[in-house]
This record gives structure tokens, C-alpha cells and sequence, in this order.
């Protein structure tokens, strides 16, 4: 795996033999998203989460998807917080929590997010079906373990209600995106890090 940062941006890139994986992402940004995954749906999903999360994000990965969409979708979700977790650097500065309940028609999703440095998912979504086309949405818990462990982040994700698996999904994706952008905001009154401790 290599890197390269910037203030508040980073690059990785992650190979092995099932995947590769490069993300550019830029928490200053403007929303503009450029995904290829070869998975449709997720590209969808995270074009969303750069849009609403006024995060600049290109993410370039391919995989051995003619077996099974996991890897992928995994390995995307551990490059991705590696990337916010380089982004992030010292958190000097950051507001470190975020949350957003975010509706979509008859859904309503809300995501929390704490930049604690102590990664834990939470993750209550039930769906009334597991597939979008050829698409196992049950692989996204897989994607947020991936993101949280690697971003160091505690998240909580939950659904209170829904019925259309779409609606569903994209209303997580939308309330994850507001809850990051709250969290890694800047915010002049913070002096240092948001912990009694002196770091996160």
C-alpha cells in the first residue's frame, strides 16, 4: 500500500491478489465524485456520499467480481478509510462528531459518527430484501466494518423505518455523507483536539 497526503487530502492505493483499489479524497472539497467500481450500485452509493458530504472523491477500483462482488466492496471501504484516516491527520481542529437523520420518501436513516480513534460499528439496518438486480446489499455492513475500523472512527448507522430497499440504502449513504462532513468540519473554537485527553 502507498500513500500520499496533503493538507486535508490523501491517496491510496491497495493491491492484492483478489483487488486494487486507488481512492483521492479531499474533505475541503465541492462534492464532485468520479467512482468506477464495476458495481453499478455502489458507484451510485458513492457519488452520493461525495455530493452530500461536499467531499471531493475519485475512486478507481477493480476485482475479481466474476466470483463474488465481496472483495471488492470490502477493499473499497478499507482504502476509503484509510483515506479519510490520512485525511484527518492530526484532527487538530475538527469538530469530531456528526449526525444526520436524512428521509427519502417513506424512509428515514440516521448515522452517527464519532472520530474517537476507537473504531466500532453499529449497524441496524433491516431489509425486506437482500438484492438490487444482481447486487447483495447485505455485503454494505461488510463495506462499513471495513470503513470504520480503517478510518478509527465509531459508527453508528441505523434505520427507524423504510420499505423500499433503495430508499433504504441511499438515505444510509445520505446521512453518513452529512454526519462525515459535520464531524471533519473545522471549527475555530477547538483548540488542539475535541478530548480531555489531548488526543484522539
Amino acid at each position: 500500500m502507498s500513500t500520499a497526503q496533503s493538507r486535508r487530502r490523501a491517496t491510496i492505493e491497495r493491491t492484492t491478489t483478489e483487488t486494487q483499489v486507488k481512492v483521492d479524497l479531499a474533505l475541503d472539497g465541492t462534492g464532485r465524485g468520479q467512482i468506477q467500481t464495476s458495481i453499478p450500485f455502489l458507484d451510485h452509493m458513492l457519488t452520493l456520499l461525495a455530493k452530500h458530504g461536499f467531499f471531493d472523491l475519485t475512486v478507481q477500483a477493480k476485482g475479481d467480481t466474476e466470483i463474488d462482488d465481496h472483495h471488492t466492496v470490502e477493499d473499497i471501504g478499507i482504502v476509503l478509510g484509510d483515506a479519510l484516516k490520512q485525511a484527518l491527520g492530526t484532527k487538530e481542529g475538527v469538530r469530531r462528531f456528526g449526525w444526520a437523520s436524512v428521509p427519502l420518501d417513506e424512509t428515514l436513516a440516521q448515522v452517527t459518527v464519532d472520530l474517537s480513534g476507537r473504531p466500532y460499528l453499529v449497524y441496524r439496518v433491516e431489509l425486506p430484501q437482500r438484492r438490487i438486480k444482481a447486487f447483495d446489499l447485505g455485503l454494505f455492513e461488510d463495506f462499513f466494518q471495513a470503513f470504520a475500523t480503517h478510518a478509527a472512527m465509531n459508527l453508528h448507522v441505523n434505520l427507524l423505518y423504510g420499505r423500499n430497499p433503495h430508499h433504504i440504502v441511499e438515505a444510509v449513504f445520505k446521512a453518513l455523507a452529512k454526519a462525515l462532513d459535520q464531524a471533519t468540519a473545522l471549527d475555530e473554537r477547538v483548540t488542539g483536539v475535541l478530548s480531555t485527553k489531548g488526543r484522539l
